[in-house]
């Protein structure tokens, strides 16, 4: 009888925990893991707040789920760092086991997590690092880096040339009457920072401009007197450069005021990150910046709820941009999930090069775009995404009292561009 009963006992406990076993295996479901790569702590820590903060946003709306798939984000910490990128990128793919990468900051990381995608087989969607020396890679091996497809942000060469025109434009009106088209460039020792100062440098020089000195430092420098001092001496009419290391940048600006310097400052992405002007004062008033701007109802609305949810307002380009850019990496899952009916780093990389790629599939207003009013490749652009005013584009604007007022181009003028 004893016997009897402990069998029964055994044979209860066994069902019990197949039947357990089998709830779990249901709840589980099917599981899509992302790696989502920014600068979550050290110099542009700031910036890689923002981008998780858009990508929780646009991942909350779709309750973390893309058809019967529950989406698993692996927060991939690149600190500015490219080898320490490239290393936990590598973790997230060997013990994450991540199927697809989304976002990036720096285009020194995005050289270094190429080829990591690569090795692994990883669609990575929409990293912003823009540096023509990805585009090189890129075309270097097209199916080797093809796991690396769809920029966010161009090559410098085919934005700066706003910054040139605009100054040459208020020369030509009278606006602006510089003693000499004299210009320093300046930027941070990195590759998109030697990238964007060496795409100014040669359109200011192609339109007649002489180059004072090119100036690289640290993203962690924040000592900039020596530096100012010496613009200050050689009597330049402009400085020119990008900084993406927030309180670097912002002790760039406010040291320029401290030592009166009279110099027009161009400082491309001082609005990145969405507390610029509490860093920086009265002391940005007259700084020139090219970024994208929070235009219309929907992407006010949405930096309201944003400010709502994280406690500050986001920038346009660390925020809204990546906030895009997790909407259309959605659409792109959606997409692959209709064609092919599942959801993996193989599926996901074919409708990376059959339609992401080939201008097939797009992301517009249309779509909840914010930012640009169409995302969309060509074979041409590849890795870029298509440049113009109906597309990915930058208006120049110049900051007063906190706000930026688009200064050109002309059709989208707000504001005429002023001088000290």
């Amino acid at each position: 009888m004893i016997k009897m009963k402990t069998i029964l006992h055994l044979t209860v406990i066994v069902f019990l925990v197949i039947t357990l076993t089998a709830l779990n295996a249901a709840g589980a479901g099917k599981v899509l893991k992302i790696g989502i790569l920014a600068p979550y702590t050290g110099p542009a820590a700031k910036a890689g707040g923002e981008f998780k903060g858009s990508a929780e946003m646009a991942l909350e709306k779709i309750g973390y789920k893309i058809g019967d798939y529950k989406i698993e984000v692996v927060w991939i910490d690149s600190q500015s760092d490219p080898a320490k990128a490239a290393s936990a990128y590598s973790e997230a793919a060997e013990r994450g086991g991540i199927q697809a990468g989304v976002l990036n900051w720096h285009s020194s990381v995005a050289i270094a997590c190429m080829d990591i995608a690569a090795q692994y087989k990883i669609p990575h969607f929409f990293a912003i690092g823009s540096t023509e020396l990805v585009n090189k890679k890129y075309h270097s091996d097209p199916e080797k880096y093809s796991y690396w497809g769809g920029k966010f942000w161009s090559t410098p060469d085919k934005l700066v040339t706003g910054y040139v025109d605009s100054l040459n434009d208020a020369i030509k009106k009278g606006l602006w009457k510089p003693e000499k088209k004299l210009i320093a460039i300046y930027g941070e020792e990195t590759d998109w920072g030697r990238s964007f100062g060496g795409a100014l440098k040669k359109e200011f020089m192609k339109s007649g401009w002489k180059i004072s000195s090119e100036d690289y430092f640290p993203l962690t420098q924040t000592d900039f007197y020596p530096l100012m001092n010496k613009y200050k001496k050689a009597g330049v009419a402009a400085i020119a450069g990008v900084n993406s290391g927030t309180a670097s940048i912002s002790a760039f600006i406010k040291q320029s005021a401290e030592v009166k310097l009279k110099a027009l400052i161009i400082a491309d992405g001082l609005g990145w990150s969405g507390e610029w002007y509490k860093l920086t004062g009265k002391a940005s008033n007259g700084v020139l910046d090219m970024i994208p701007q929070l235009t219309t109802p929907q992407s006010r609305k949405w930096a309201e709820s944003f400010k709502a949810k994280y406690g500050y307002s986001p920038s346009p380009s660390a925020g809204g941009l990546n906030y895009d850019a997790m909407n259309f990496f959605i659409k792109v899952a959606r997409r692959t999930l209709e064609k092919y009916g599942k959801l993996n780093k193989e599926t996901l990389h074919k409708i990376q090069n059959e339609e992401l790629a080939t201008g097939k599939l797009t992301f517009t207003a249309a779509d909840g775009a914010l930012i640009m009013k169409s995302y969309r490749y060509t074979k041409e652009t590849m890795p870029d995404p298509v440049v113009g005013k109906d597309a990915y584009y930058f208006p120049v604007l110049q900051y007063k009292n906190g706000k930026g007022n688009i200064i050109y181009p002309d059709d989208w003028k707000q504001a005429e561009l002023t001088f000290k």
